[in-house]
């Protein structure tokens, strides 16, 4: 995902008047300013790399079950994974 001005200015000003024709920004929003070139530089970097971090991840699900691979669970929780692990094998 390649994050671009229109998803900073959402995210900057997420109820803001606007419109953008080839990333020229035509601010139409009276109640609230603009954001500065720098501004939208800024988040969109923070975006990317949030982006990236959570893409990077492995799956919840992989994480969660190695969790229980490693006995990080309370024995109630691990007696209720495994009910349903023993319930619904993998095939």
């Amino acid at each position: 995902m390649i994050i671009d001005k229109f998803y900073a200015l959402t995210s900057l000003r997420p109820n803001s008047k606007w419109t953008m024709t080839d990333d020229v920004i035509d601010w139409q929003d009276t109640e609230t300013t603009m954001p500065t070139e720098d501004e939208i530089n800024n988040e969109i970097a923070r975006l990317q790399i949030s982006h990236n971090r959570k893409v990077s991840y492995p799956d919840i699900g992989d994480q969660l079950d190695d969790l229980f691979k490693a006995g990080a669970f309370s024995t109630e929780m691990t007696a209720t994974l495994q009910a349903v692990k023993d319930k619904y094998p993998k095939e």
